[in-house]
């Protein structure tokens, strides 16, 4: 245990000055402050030095130095039990400090204001205080350092449980919290100069994150998780209203969910296990909507996720009431929605107040082989003046909107991945299959087990068949028109199938593969 002595206070954020200033004034101990935390320390009646005082030199420069002297890092760096250190301090007339308390220029706010100045921006990169921040963490043996307000109420309670004396313990735990700080106030500056020209894959990435959540296991429950964040999130687009706490596989699923209910400008809804649509309803009420979800797989349902991109009303909330699923994510939820679906303890309850307008990060991050790969989004179904009609026979607009919505599903889909839909319904979903053949065999058979024909159906595919024998089976399933991203060698030979059955085959140009 060391005693704090005399403590060097330089912050932007005055949250909490006074009252740490209060505590170190109550314990005896020496301050010495800059600039706007040195006037507003004495103006409250609290002693403290100027820095100028002691180190003889005055700020400049419009304040970018101040700090900068040997006798404030000669301070925060010697080692107190090193004669040489201790030597040359006292022959520079150098004192030591035992606390240095900086948080840094509001860089991350200034960034993410309104009309934002580049000038100001690079007047808002602290120099001297990550330098002293640094150094005190790095002489953390002797220097205990604080860079947040949150850590005050914590550092005072030390102060006054051990008589102004700190554990080399405690002083261990702030510095690490400083070289996290330090880093990602660095991270902050890196990423914003190099995204001003729209680079996406720098030379060097730099990720920043704060914890949101811990986990209570992972995918498995010998697995540990935590949910983070990027540092300058400052709140997420969605917000748990009831229910339990959310699991790690609760989140990878609310995120495909949410997607789904941005992606679809109609009224949809939609019903997901294990990141897959189990089934997708639209183009009627909002209660026809959710029973034609349930209707595509009324097994699989069974403590799903389901998402709807409208705030859910009274009667729909009627009916999910008696099912059991996990999770119901909308825009919002009626009064009387949210009174009959919040008396089921655990069902968790989601808004995402701008999922009609909300933009996703525009790129992707995910570890693989000891790396880690980064994407742009999928965002895009096609671009529509691309699509195009391979064809004898030619689809109506009807038709074309059609195909449009079971396109729009399959993105949603892993790979290999086809839907089979009519009138606005997912009648077969086939997932994850090793071949696009059995994924249509699959579909047809989910289809079957939930009676539901297949007859004038169309059929979405989210890259292109190698044979055409996946052509032919969903022909004799019964479709009228397929959807695909063509690019096959064999295209020609679907096309032809197409043609023999008088069937519509359109062609998007863009694949949604996901693995």
């Amino acid at each position: 245990m060391r005693k704090v002595e005399r403590a060097l206070i330089s912050v932007s954020d005055k949250t909490g000055l006074l009252e740490l200033g209060r505590s170190l004034q109550k314990h005896n101990i020496e301050i010495f402050s800059t600039g706007g935390t040195l006037k507003t320390l004495l103006d409250n009646g609290i002693a403290a030095q100027s820095v100028e005082s002691y180190t003889g030199f005055p700020e400049m420069l419009d304040g970018r130095v101040k700090t900068l002297h040997p006798k404030i890092h000669g301070g925060i760096l010697g080692i107190r039990d090193n004669p040489g250190h201790v030597e040359s301090m006292q022959a520079h007339g150098i004192k030591p400090f035992d606390l240095v308390c900086i948080n840094l220029y509001p860089f991350e706010r200034v960034i993410t204001g309104e009309n934002v100045d580049f000038e100001e921006v690079v007047e808002n990169i602290d120099i001297g205080g990550p330098g002293m921040i640094r150094a005190a963490a790095k002489n953390y043996k002797f220097v205990a350092v604080l860079t947040e307000p949150e850590q005050y109420a914590t550092f005072m309670q030390r102060l006054d449980e051990n008589n102004g004396e700190l554990s080399e313990e405690y002083k261990f735990e702030l510095m690490k919290a400083a070289f996290s700080r330090t880093a990602a106030y660095d991270s902050v500056i890196s990423n914003y100069m190099t995204g001003l020209q729209g680079e996406i894959f720098p030379d060097r990435l730099n990720l920043s994150m704060k914890t949101l959540q811990p986990m209570r296991y992972g995918e498995n429950p010998h697995q540990k998780a935590a949910f983070y964040a990027p540092t300058l999130t400052q709140s997420l687009a969605w917000k748990q209203l009831h229910g339990k706490e959310l699991s790690y596989n609760n989140l990878i699923d609310l995120d495909i969910a949410i997607r789904v209910g941005t992606d679809f400008k109609i009224p949809v809804c939609a019903i997901f296990k294990h990141t897959n649509p189990c089934g997708v309803g639209s183009g009627g009420s909002q209660l026809e909507n959710l029973k034609k979800a349930m209707a595509t797989d009324p097994v699989s349902y069974f403590g799903g996720i389901v998402t709807f991109n409208e705030t859910v009303q009274k009667e729909a909330a009627e009916l999910l009431s008696g099912e059991f699923v996990e999770i119901i994510v909308a825009p919002g939820f009626s009064s009387d929605a949210f009174s009959i679906l919040s008396k089921k303890k655990n069902l968790r309850l989601i808004e995402v107040p701008e999922m009609n307008s909300l933009k996703f990060n525009h790129y992707e991050i995910r570890s693989a082989a000891g790396g880690f790969l980064l994407q742009e989004t999928d965002s895009p179904v096609y671009v529509e003046n691309e699509l195009k009609v391979v064809s004898k026979t030619q689809p109506s607009e009807e038709l074309i909107r059609e195909l449009q919505f079971a396109f729009q599903v399959v993105k949603y889909v892993k790979s290999n991945a086809v839907v089979f839909s009519a009138g606005g319904q997912t009648l077969g979903i086939g997932a994850g299959q090793m071949s696009r053949v059995d994924s249509i065999r699959f579909a047809i058979l989910k289809a079957e087990n939930a009676k539901l024909s297949l007859q004038d159906s169309v059929l979405a595919s989210d890259a292109f068949f190698p044979f055409r024998d996946g052509v032919d089976l969903a022909i004799g399933a019964g479709v009228k028109a397929i959807i695909q991203p063509g690019g096959s060698m064999r295209d020609e030979e679907s096309i032809a199938a197409a043609d023999e059955a008088g069937v519509v085959m359109v062609f998007t140009g863009m694949r949604h593969f996901r693995h």
